[in-house]
């Protein structure tokens, strides 16, 4: 017995034309519809004591999202040197990636240096569809040889956000030689 499946497809609603995602709320809390699920992080310098280096984490929204990026998390779960300091008014964010960077987003840091955390905020939180950087700057790298890794959390804009894992940017850190 052969089934037609043509009354199935002509009864399906067109996919063209659909409005776009929106953010969800749930339990008094803001989701993405669909969330980023990666960072990107660049780092130009990688020896111990380097001056000058700059901490690239790079998050792409999808269309989809729904929201906003109304900031993210970031903190330091591994790596020897647990006291390097930061300059945070030296931090800022645009959209692009590293060396390819695009109009600068309005950004705030604040950095919790016993938990090792940065909360990053975007009063204008950058649009689903865009690419956005945050340039955190140290005023020098760890003075400890080791493999840095630090956890990336995306939160949508919105009230009570529920905060989306992005993973770990590793950052691997060398002690130089002279010969």
């Amino acid at each position: 017995m052969a089934i037609s499946l043509l009354p199935l497809t002509l009864a399906a609603p067109p996919l063209v034309g659909l409005p776009p995602a929106r953010a969800v709320e749930m339990q008094g809390q803001s989701w993405f519809s669909t969330p980023p699920w990666q960072v990107i992080f660049t780092n130009y310098y990688s020896d111990v004591n380097q001056v000058g280096a700059e901490y690239f984490f790079t998050v792409t929204l999808p269309e989809k999202a729904g929201v906003g990026l109304g900031g993210l998390t970031i903190t330091q779960t591994r790596g020897v040197d647990r006291t390097f300091h930061f300059d945070l008014a030296g931090s800022r964010a645009f959209l692009g990636r590293p060396r390819h960077g695009g109009a600068a987003v309005p950004v705030q840091v604040r950095f919790a240096d016993d938990q090792r955390r940065f909360q990053i905020s975007f009063p204008e939180p950058p649009q689903p569809g865009s690419t956005v950087t945050v340039a955190l700057k140290p005023w020098m790298n760890p003075n400890q040889a080791d493999t840095y890794m630090f956890a990336v959390e995306a939160l949508p804009a919105g009230a009570n956000p529920a905060p989306a894992s992005l993973g770990y940017a590793t950052m691997q850190i060398y002690s130089y030689s002279r010969f």
